[in-house]
């Protein structure tokens, strides 16, 4: 059996015991014993020693009001702690050390694909051209309070600071000593949000999250892929190319979030160049005290005359643009008059002076000094742009018809929403088309309305380096494009502005290449588009609409057919993939989900989502951040230039005879099953999810309605606290079935051995098995249902579900669930007995808090430690929603 790593488990030792420390202190030994009796019996019980499961259930219930809420904050702090080592250690850097997740190189993967067969020119010519877009999102899944995390972040340099084997004795006391210090507040701090962030504190988390790890981090990676294009083609990068870009949907998201207003969308674009000016004006003083020397070009000359210190010069100028352009934000910001005189507002405005003196350096035989901190500050300037991020809108497709059925209404055109889909597009081309203004001067539109055309006047107002893509959700019809185009033109927007519709629910997926076939119909919008489309990939509708199996042979067939159809219109086709961090919302490892992607799919670009822990979890750190940004470039080069192999015949029909069965299995018990949402209301913490301040957006999309109503997100969210992770696996568990009793297991064989996508399919569906545990599962359902019908439901569910653990090793030839992931395998087992007393408590918390609220009084120290459970188990699973 697999041990962790001994330098990691130490860490984990260390920190465990600094916990157990403070907690001695306070709320003292008592406490402190009562907490190590449960993680015994915790222990013995997952040993399944004699009794063990009766006496950790029985410790559980003789806790006092008073001990629940420090025992269940000890474990989600151990669970914190246990992260962040783990985090740590897939980036430490100390003699001997082989992290247990190497990230392949960029050499390594350069090389490889020459040795395939790939010409140096080809690869130098891919790369430049790359484009990789990563769009941090809002999704409220990140339980842990910012305050935390920085206390975190600091835990982890104390490590590396630890990882030197010359420290003296008492240099390691002083660092222990700090680290002690941190435990102990993170011990002290309440883990809990109280307030709901607003969308405008999470744009500035977003912002956080560049300033304190990717602005170090991207530089760093760009200057590994510089030299290892230089040494695999004998040509670096260009000096402008920027094939990482950052995105954000954080206060732009409206799509069923009514906290995000047009006012909220401004002040986030206003604070993203605060912060850009801020962070560009460290880089320029910095580079004031590098860049002394004399020798310059007659180029610069020209600029700056017969100046002895040429290169500060320039700088200075623009020092004083950027102090102007950050204090023309902050006087906007707070709704002041603010002077534009000499503000920087076009990113050419910033980069040519930096590559004017970038060209000089070089031109006085100075390249040393011109590759270093000023190239850095160059790079950062064509990633990040004087807009910080490029923020997205995205807005819900019916919310569009409606503003221009309004206005069509009082101009008295007719009944927009009434008129056939050729009749709205003949309609939207002609004004597209002509010059007049369509909105009336005096007219006053509803107030719905109102809004959508206020966000367009804001998004009108822009630079084109701060706009990402404008993303319709619902969108089925060229019209529903066209719809946007028309109102961002009618609101002043110049410049051609990327409109993108996401495909999302099981029927979307099936006719998004029937859509856009008629899109590229219209001849004036292919040439708006200038042979450029973006098309957004719904993953967790799809899962939460037809179950996983289904929901990613739908994605894959979409993809492969939307491809096609680009290909046809000469379209060069951009896939954005709206992926979560679950399973059971299209997550798991990335490179592996990129490489499984159809051939042609994954052309040199790429988009996709990363939402809530998981932005955490991949750009947290600058050194785990350079990591993430390798392995999502080898992937996408590789799947670019090394297609993966695409599925035989008899392999597609052999997914659609599977999907077909899943699909059924999976609606029959959550659409077709009356008991079906009592069930999932009673046994999961769904409606408790709400006192969790997670996020700005709903839980539910409409208030009441059932499981339809509610976003995938909360849904998944449920069924992982409880450990029943239904949504990842039903359907598949009677597909599999089915392939066993119709001899179907050779040819499953021959696809996870052949097939990059079925194979990842397979492996991530084992990920998921191995998280779920049955007994925990049990204990809710006897905790929390009394309903007989229910309760045979809920048997059902755990024997379906051992069926496909059974159905699924038989499959892979394996005894025991991740054989081939025996380090996180391992890492889930020593998880566990930390889990486990979080998962009894919390359903004997939700049976405490459901009939305190039949009584109409919640005793606070039951939702508090509710809430705790809710957090810890989040950070025992690594993963929320």
């Amino acid at each position: 059996m697999t041990e962790l790593h001994p330098e990691l488990r130490e860490n984990v030792r260390m920190l465990g015991e600094l916990l157990g420390q403070s907690i001695q202190r306070h709320p003292g030994q008592d406490c402190y014993e009562r907490i190590e009796e449960v993680r015994a019996a915790a222990k013995a019980d997952r040993r399944q020693e004699s009794g063990s499961g009766q006496r950790l259930v029985s410790l559980l219930g003789k806790l006092s009001d008073d001990e629940l809420l420090p025992v269940t904050r000890a474990f989600n702090q151990f669970l914190n702690l246990a992260n962040l080592a783990e985090q740590y250690h897939g980036i430490r850097r100390k003699r001997g050390h082989q992290s247990d997740l190497m990230v392949e190189s960029l050499s390594d993967v350069f090389g490889r694909l020459k040795s395939g067969g790939i010409s140096a020119e080809d690869l130098h010519q891919r790369v430049a051209d790359l484009r990789i877009e990563y769009v941090l999102t809002a999704h409220p899944t990140e339980v842990a309070r910012r305050t935390l995390i920085m206390k975190y972040d600091e835990m982890s340099d104390c490590l590396a600071r630890l990882d030197h084997d010359d420290l003296m004795t008492a240099e390691r006391e002083e660092i222990v000593d700090r680290l002690r210090q941190l435990v102990t507040e993170a011990w002290h701090t309440d883990e809990i949000r109280h307030e709901r962030p607003t969308a405008v504190d999470e744009a500035k988390w977003g912002f956080a999250v560049i300033e304190n790890s990717l602005w170090q981090a991207l530089p760093r990676f760009l200057r590994s892929l510089d030299v290892s294009l230089s040494e695999a083609t004998g040509k670096g990068l260009p000096l402008n190319a920027s094939p990482i870009r950052i995105a954000s949907w954080m206060g732009g998201d409206r799509d069923g979030n009514p906290n995000v207003t047009h006012k909220v969308t401004r002040k986030v674009f206003l604070l993203g160049r605060w912060m850009a000016a801020d962070l560009y004006l460290r880089d320029i003083q910095a580079l004031r005290a590098e860049l002394s020397m004399w020798q310059a070009s007659d180029e610069l000359l020209a600029v700056t005359g017969d100046s002895r210190e040429p290169y500060r010069m320039v700088l200075a100028g623009l020092r004083e643009k950027l102090i102007k352009t950050r204090d023309w934000a902050e006087a906007s910001v707070a709704g002041e008059s603010a002077d534009t005189t000499d503000t920087l507002f076009a990113n050419e405005d910033f980069t040519g002076p930096l590559e004017l003196c970038y060209r000089s350096l070089i031109d006085s035989g100075l390249e040393t000094i011109a590759n270093g901190p000023l190239l850095d500050t160059i790079r950062r300037a064509h990633t990040f742009g004087l807009p910080l991020i490029r923020l997205d809108i995205r807005q819900e497709a019916s919310r569009h018809a409606g503003a221009v059925a309004e206005m069509v209404d009082y101009l008295g055109m007719g009944d927009y929403l009434s008129w056939s889909e050729q009749e709205r597009q003949d309609f939207l081309v002609r004004e597209l088309k002509g010059r007049r203004p369509l909105v009336p001067r005096n007219w006053q539109p509803s107030e719905e309305v109102a809004e959508v055309l206020a966000t367009c006047e804001v998004v009108a107002e822009q630079t084109p380096e701060a706009l990402g893509s404008y993303v319709i959700s619902m969108a089925s019809k060229p019209s529903d494009v066209l719809n946007v185009i028309l109102l961002l033109r009618e609101a002043g927007m110049e410049n051609p502005m990327r409109v993108v519709p996401l495909f999302e629910t099981l029927d979307d997926l099936r006719s998004a290449p029937d859509s856009m076939a008629a899109l590229y119909n219209v001849d004036w919008y292919r040439h708006y588009c200038e042979g450029r489309q973006e098309v957004m990939i719904g993953y967790s509708d799809s899962s939460k609409d037809a179950g996983q199996m289904m929901a990613a042979w739908a994605q894959y067939q979409a993809q492969e057919r939307l491809t096609e159809v680009a290909g046809k219109y000469g379209v060069h086709l951009t896939l954005f993939h709206g992926r979560g961090g679950t399973v059971g919302r299209g997550g798991g490892p990335a490179n592996r989900a990129i490489l499984s992607q159809p051939p042609g799919s994954v052309n040199g670009s790429f988009r996709i989502t990363e939402q809530g822990e998981m932005i955490r979890f991949k750009f947290g750190l600058p050194r785990l951040a350079e990591q993430s940004l390798t392995l999502y470039t080898t992937a996408v080069v590789e799947a670019t230039l090394a297609p993966p192999r695409g599925p035989e015949p008899e392999w597609r029909e052999v997914m659609d005879w599977l999907t077909e069965r899943s699909l059924k299995a999976y609606r029959d018990v959550v659409r077709d099953n009356p008991d079906f949402v009592p069930y999932f209301r009673q046994v999961t913490p769904e409606q408790a999810l709400g006192k969790l301040a997670l996020g700005s957006r709903p839980a539910r999309r409409k208030p009441g309605g059932g499981v339809e109503s509610l976003r995938a997100i909360p849904w998944i969210f449920a069924w992982t606290q409880m450990r029943l992770m239904l949504p990842s696996w039903l359907g598949s568990d009677v597909a599999l079935q089915e392939a066993f009793r119709n001899d179907r297991v050779p040819v499953l064989r021959e696809m996870m051995q052949k097939w990059p996508f079925f194979k990842t399919y397979v492996d991530m569906l084992e990920m998921v098995l191995a998280k779920s545990d049955l007994r925990i599962a049990s204990y809710y359902e006897q905790t929390l249902v009394d309903d007989p019908k229910l309760l045979e439901l809920g048997k059902d569910l755990r024997e379906r579900l051992q069926g496909c653990i059974r159905h699924l090793l038989e499959l892979k030839e394996q005894d025991t669930l991740l054989e081939q992931e025996p380090v996180f395998a391992h890492s889930m087992r020593v998880r566990n007995p930390y889990t486990d007393p979080l998962h009894y408590l919390q359903a004997e918390l939700l049976k405490r808090d459901r009939e305190s609220e039949g009584k109409g009084e919640v005793p606070d120290m039951v939702e508090r430690a509710l809430k705790v459970t809710m957090a810890g188990i989040s950070a025992g699973m690594r993963n929320t929603g």
